[in-house]
C-alpha cells in the first residue's frame, strides 16, 4: 500500500526538514528539541512540567500502544510542546487504558509527528546540541518551509528564561494523596505527619505522593512564595520541587527565599531537579546549560558516600557546575555517563538535593529512600514530647 502524503513537518533552525504523519492537534509550535530514552511512561513525560518549552523525541519506537489513563497524568494537562515518534501510534492495548494518545493530544492542543528517523534525529541532538525547531501539523500537507525554518531560528531558547512561574500553582493547597498501590489505587493519608512546605516550581504529582507516603503532611506553595510565607506555616521541613527553564532566571526570586529560610530556621531542606539547582545557587554555586541534557529512565548515578550506583530517572537541560561549589558543600552524587553533578549536601546541616528524580514515574525506584531520609531528618530534629 502506498504511504499517504506527509501531514506533519519538523523544521530545524539549521534548515534540516523532517516530514512525517501528524497526529494530535493541528497547527504550529516552536520549542527546543530534546530526546528521551525511557521505554515506558510517555504520558508521564508529556505531563511533566519540566518539559515546558520542549518537544520530546522518544527513542523507544512504540509510543502510544498502551493508551492513556488519568491516573498517569503528572499534572492536569501536558506541558511538553509536542512529541516526535518513530512509528505512528497504534490502537491502545492495555487494561488500564481509558483513551488513545491521538485523541488525548488533540484534546490538549499538542502536536505529534510520527514516521521519523528518530535515531538520526537523536544523533543530531547529541552531536550538535538541542536545536530550536518548529513543528507543524496540517491534514492537507501544505507547509511554508521557509516560514517554519524562520520560526525555528526565531525561537528564544531556554537560556535566561524563567518558566517555573508559568507552570506553578496560583495559590497554596494541601496534598494528602499517596502513591498508587494494588488494589486500592491512590489512597489518602489519614494520620498526622511531619509538616512539610513544598515549593511548586513545576512539581510532579508523584513527588507529592512520595512525600505523603513517607509520612508528610504537605502544603504546596507557589514558586514566588517568600520566606515569610513559608515560615508562617511553621513547617518541619522545606521541599524544593522540579521544574522547567533556566535556574539562574528562576533564582532571581527563589534564591533569596531559600537563603532567608536557612538564615531564620535550621529545618531540613530537600531539593529535586530544578530545586537542586536552586539550592546550589543559594549556597553560592553556579549553573550552566548542557549540550543536550539528560532525559531518560536509565541513567547511572554514583553515590560517593556509599559507593553504590543507582539507576535513575532524569530530565534536565541545565546542571550545577561542581567546580563552583563553595567550602562546606559536599558533592554527593555524579553521573556515570558524563561526570556531571547529581547531588550535594551541606556538611553541617540537614540540607541536601539531587539532580535526578527519586520518585521516577517513569523509571526505576532505586532512589525512593531519599524521601524516607527526609522524613527521618525531620523526626530527629523534632522536640521530644512527654
Amino acid at each position: 500500500m502506498p504511504r499517504p502524503h506527509p501531514t506533519a513537518c519538523l523544521a530545524l533552525a539549521d534548515g534540516t526538514i523532517f516530514r512525517g504523519m501528524g497526529f494530535g492537534a493541528t497547527g504550529e509550535t516552536e520549542a527546543e528539541l530534546c530526546f528521551n530514552t525511557a521505554m515506558t511512561g510517555y504520558q508521564e513525560i508529556m505531563t511533566d512540567p519540566s518539559y515546558a518549552g520542549q518537544i520530546v523525541t522518544f527513542t523507544f519506537p512504540h509510543i502510544g500502544n498502551t493508551g492513556v489513563t488519568p491516573e498517569d497524568d503528572e499534572t492536569a494537562a501536558p506541558f511538553a510542546a509536542g512529541m516526535v515518534v518513530r512509528w505512528d501510534p497504534t490502537e491502545p492495548s492495555n487494561w488500564r487504558s481509558t483513551g488513545d494518545l491521538d485523541a488525548w493530544l488533540r484534546r490538549h492542543g499538542k502536536i505529534g509527528i510520527g514516521g521519523l528517523d528518530t535515531r538520526r534525529l537523536t544523533r543530531a541532538i547529541r552531536n550538535l546540541g538541542a536545536p530550536h525547531v518548529a513543528l507543524a501539523h496540517d491534514p492537507d500537507g501544505k507547509f511554508d518551509i521557509e516560514a517554519l525554518v524562520a520560526k525555528a531560528r526565531g525561537f528564544h531558547g531556554l537560556s535566561g528564561l524563567d518558566l517555573a512561574g508559568q507552570v506553578s500553582c496560583a495559590q497554596s493547597y494541601q496534598w494528602d494523596e499517596m502513591l498508587w498501590s494494588w488494589p486500592d489505587g491512590h489512597r489518602r493519608r489519614e494520620t498526622p505527619g511531619r509538616k512539610v512546605v513544598a515549593i511548586d516550581y513545576g512539581a510532579k504529582r508523584n513527588i507529592l505522593r512520595s512525600l505523603a507516603s513517607a509520612g508528610c503532611d504537605v502544603t504546596v506553595l507557589p514558586a514566588t512564595a517568600t520566606a515569610d510565607d513559608v515560615l508562617a506555616l511553621e513547617p518541619e521541613g522545606l521541599f524544593l520541587s522540579n521544574g522547567p527553564g533556566d535556574p539562574a532566571a528562576t533564582g532571581k526570586y527563589a534564591v533569596p527565599m531559600i537563603q532567608e529560610v536557612m538564615e531564620r530556621s535550621d529545618m531540613p531542606i530537600f531539593g529535586i531537579c530544578l530545586g537542586h539547582q536552586l539550592l546550589a545557587l543559594a549556597l553560592g554555586a553556579r549553573t550552566v546549560k548542557m549540550n543536550h541534557g539528560h532525559h531518560g529512565a536509565n541513567h547511572p548515578v554514583k553515590d560517593h558516600e556509599t559507593g553504590k550506583v543507582e539507576i535513575t530517572s532524569m530530565n534536565h537541560g541545565f546542571t550545577v557546575d561542581s567546580q563552583t561549589l563553595p567550602s562546606g558543600v559536599i558533592e554527593t552524587h555524579t553521573s556515570l555517563f558524563d561526570g556531571s553533578n547529581c547531588g550535594i549536601r551541606m556538611a553541617d546541616r540537614p540540607v541536601w538535593s539531587v539532580q535526578y528524580h527519586p520518585e521516577a514515574s517513569p523509571g526505576p525506584q532505586d532512589s525512593y529512600y531519599l524521601f524516607q531520609r527526609f522524613a527521618r531528618a525531620m523526626e530527629e530534629r523534632a522536640p521530644e514530647t512527654v
